[in-house]
């Protein structure tokens, strides 16, 4: 399986690359903004595709011709505006869904936030709620597409080592993940098609990522 990764250069992205280039049957297509952030992923063997997730559908389905799904992991960032959250968790994931539609590939993987339903819009702090709002918009597009889309809702994500047991189900009790487990997580899943169709809260938990994958 080739697999795209957009927003490869995030900290969740290159877990994910190098766990598919280890693999021994997967490859990664990484998806890029700058060509000096190419290196990293040349030195892993994986391909990689400088597109900036602000540019057009066509450039964006450029990235994903040829692959066999297509992984969403970019963000705006903590740093950045209400405009860069518009952009790159709305407009860019949806540009990206709809450049996947155009590019012929049916499996598509979401990396959202942890609760991205209405209630969780209205009760995020205003500084937040937009980044909430985007995800949640970014969401219903997807499931209202035909692709055999999975979307991850991940809790509060840090750069602990991977611990390699987590506790996924629809619903789970807010807590914490490494992103190293949030990128095994995606990778089960991309080889667990009991997941299409659904989507799913993790944290960190006591089951092993395979099992706990296996049980959505």
């Amino acid at each position: 399986m080739k697999i795209l990764v957009v927003g490869a250069n995030g900290q969740i992205g290159k877990h994910l690359v190098k766990l598919i280039q280890n693999s021994g049957n997967h490859k990664a297509r990484a998806m890029i903004r700058k060509q000096e952030q190419a290196a990293y992923f040349e030195d892993l063997g994986a391909e990689t595709t400088v597109v900036d997730l602000e540019s057009s559908i066509d450039e964006i389905a450029k990235a994903a011709d040829g692959v066999d799904a297509v992984v969403f992991t970019a963000g705006s960032g903590p740093h950045t505006g209400k405009d860069k959250t518009i952009m790159v968790d709305l407009d860019g994931a949806v540009k990206t869904v709809e450049a996947t539609k155009k590019a012929g590939v049916k499996r598509f993987v979401m990396i959202s936030s942890f609760d991205t339903t209405r209630e969780a819009i209205q009760a995020a702090p205003e500084s937040f709620a937009p980044y909430v709002a985007a995800k949640h918009y970014a969401d219903e597009w997807l499931k209202a597409t035909d692709l055999d889309y999975t979307i991850i809702h991940p809790g509060g994500l840090t750069n602990d080592e991977g611990k390699g047991v987590v506790q996924a189900a629809i619903e789970v009790e807010r807590g914490q993940i490494p992103r190293e487990d949030v990128a095994g997580v995606i990778f089960q899943t991309l080889n667990n098609k009991t997941t299409i169709g659904k989507e799913f809260q993790i944290v960190t938990g006591n089951t092993p990522i395979e099992d706990a994958v296996k049980s959505i």
